[in-house]
């Protein structure tokens, strides 16, 4: 059996299901070094991997920036559990406001 050469596009990884956050943190902690050696490997080929991927592409595509004034409180509250999950805060608000926003919308249905 021939091994791949070095140019060889990486395997296509398969992100398992997690049943907690703390689950999926440890896993991914521990992907680091495959990682890096894929963006290597792209890297080595020729492969743009800066290039978003496409669902990420479309979504970033679809948002607005925008400003909104919050309460200090709450965005010192907001830092704070960020940083907790290990997101930025940013993140973490606009997570709270889409599930906000789906979790509003079913209970009008």
């Amino acid at each position: 059996m021939q091994k791949p050469s070095s140019s060889a596009k990486p395997a296509k990884r398969t992100i398992p299901r997690f049943r907690t956050e703390a689950e999926e943190a440890r896993w991914w902690d521990k992907q680091g070094s495959r990682i890096a050696r894929d963006f290597e490997t792209a890297a080595r080929a020729g492969q743009d991997v800066t290039a978003l991927p496409p669902a990420l592409a479309r979504a970033t595509a679809a948002a607005r920036n925008i400003t909104i004034r919050l309460p200090l409180d709450d965005l010192e509250k907001a830092r704070r559990l960020a940083e907790r999950r290990g997101l930025r805060y940013q993140t973490y608000v606009k997570m709270l406001l889409h599930q906000a926003l789906e979790a509003d919308e079913r209970h009008l249905v």
